[in-house]
């Protein structure tokens, strides 16, 4: 395939960990990489990131195949995989690091974004209202080597069995026509 014909996501919704088991299991996803974004400093280290003093967000970066699978698509798992209603917190993560945001790489991005939380908001598919951010995608920084990959080669921890396993386990059930 010509990587021309690729398109970009950036998205985050908590520990990197999570998104990245989720999303590398799609068809038409091509790449998942865990990274940093929306902050205010250059080349930030995990350790720096947890602090919450950076202002990035644990993110992936998701390389895809718009004839297999849309954005629209990504975003309608990426809001059934983390709770988006809950401000710079997902389970036990808490601080602005782990915040639900669509960095958006065009307008189309953003329209498409607002559309569907616009959708789930007036459905009510979440008790209270989706308080993900929208934001210009911007510098984004790949996480250190061992935070890649990381559910697939740490699945006997238990973070990815308690907090992973079943976001891969919802996955499989309401989305296993999007799988590879």
């Amino acid at each position: 395939m010509n990587s021309g014909n690729l398109e970009v996501a950036t998205l985050a919704g908590g520990c990197f960990w999570c998104t990245e088991a989720v999303f590398q299991r799609l068809n038409g996803v091509v790449e998942v990489v865990s990274g940093f974004t929306g902050g205010n400093i250059k080349n930030p280290a995990y350790r720096e990131i947890i602090t919450g003093r950076t202002g990035h967000a644990e993110a992936i970066q998701i390389k895809f195949n718009p004839q297999e699978i849309s954005f629209q698509e990504l975003l309608y798992v990426f809001f059934a995989i983390h709770d988006p209603t809950t401000l710079n917190r997902q389970q036990n993560d808490v601080g602005t690091q782990y915040r639900s945001a669509v960095f958006y790489h065009s307008e189309s991005q953003k329209e498409q974004a607002e559309s569907i939380i616009a959708e789930l908001d007036k459905k009510e598919v979440f008790t209270n209202k989706i308080v993900t951010e929208f934001t210009s995608a911007k510098e984004f920084y790949i996480a250190e080597k061992e935070h890649q990959n990381f559910y697939n080669e740490h699945r006997d921890q238990p973070y990815c069995q308690y907090i992973i396993d079943p976001k891969i386990k919802k996955l499989t059930e309401v989305f296993s026509d999007k799988l590879k």
